[in-house]
């Protein structure tokens, strides 16, 4: 064996062993059922803080607030574009009238064009 490939070997067994030291640490000592039980939960049981579920709730309400507004500004965006599709039909109707009389049409506000049906 090369000197490369038995230090490789000896870098991977105690990364190895590192690992499994940090993951018996890190997870929780065995309970035995009656002190699961003495806990007031299951093993499968997951528990949340009441401060957590407080926070869960007040960000409930205000996505439940912003929806409503949100739904709100949609119909005055509905009803403001219903409005320029008229303005835009009323200066039509205006620059065909004056047209029908021979003289120059009124120019169309830029800010209408989007609103065109034509």
């Amino acid at each position: 064996m090369g000197e490369s490939t038995v230090l490789g070997v000896v870098i991977a067994v105690i990364g190895l062993v590192g690992s499994v030291l940090v993951a018996r640490i890190s997870t929780p000592r065995d309970r035995t059922p009656q002190e699961r039980a003495s806990e007031g939960g299951d093993e499968g049981d997951l528990k949340v803080s009441p401060e957590i579920w407080r926070r869960f709730s007040v960000l409930e309400d205000k996505v439940d607030h912003l929806t409503a507004m949100v739904e709100e500004q949609k119909e005055k965006v509905s009803t403001l574009e219903r409005l320029l599709r008229m303005a835009m039909r009323i200066v039509r109707r205006a620059n065909r009238r004056l047209v029908a009389r021979q003289e120059a049409p009124e120019e169309i506000p830029r800010e209408l064009v989007p609103y065109s049906i034509d």
